[in-house]
């Protein structure tokens, strides 16, 4: 199943056009195996990315991309040419747990780290985080471990680091 695709406005450095990836949908995952994200041309074939993935892999906000325009006037992913820094993490709060199914809920234990993030649904209330390198990674890594362990939500890392893997 792929999730709907509109179309993006002409390519000129400083637009916003949407970028998109293709994968393989994980078992028991969404059963999407495109995902759609904004981003701001650089050139005629680089963006970077301005939003946080909820599906695809090994991809971060502010990442530099490199992307080809198909013969649908789509605009496809064909490889991350810059990381960003960033870390992705999603956060799916459990639904009979102490935060309920409460993407807000969710954002708001993670303010005082300032992270960036989104929502994906009020059917979903899957949470995509950005955390910046410069983030408290330790304090963070342990809040998510903490929050899985007493059953708030699940969480799982999408892009990171070896400074992610030593906090």
């Amino acid at each position: 199943m792929t999730s709907p695709t509109p179309t993006g406005p002409d390519i000129a450095v400083g637009n916003r056009i949407k970028v998109w990836f293709r994968f393989v949908p994980r078992e028991g995952w969404l059963p999407y195996d495109t995902e759609g994200l904004w981003a701001t041309v650089l050139s005629a074939d680089t963006a970077r990315v301005d939003n946080v993935p909820f599906l695809v892999e090994g991809v971060a906000q502010d990442d530099v991309v490199r992307f080809v325009t198909g013969d649908d006037g789509l605009h496809w992913v064909t490889a991350r040419v810059e990381w960003s820094g960033n870390h992705t993490v999603r956060v799916l709060p459990a639904a009979k747990g102490p935060l309920g199914p409460n993407a807000r809920a969710v954002h708001d234990l993670f303010t005082p780290y300032d992270l960036g993030g989104e929502a994906y649904s009020a059917e979903l209330p899957l949470v995509a985080l950005n955390v910046p390198p410069h983030a408290d990674l330790r304090q963070i890594k342990s809040l998510l471990i903490r929050g899985q362990d007493e059953g708030w939500w699940g969480f799982e890392l999408s892009c990171s680091s070896d400074a992610w893997e030593a906090a």
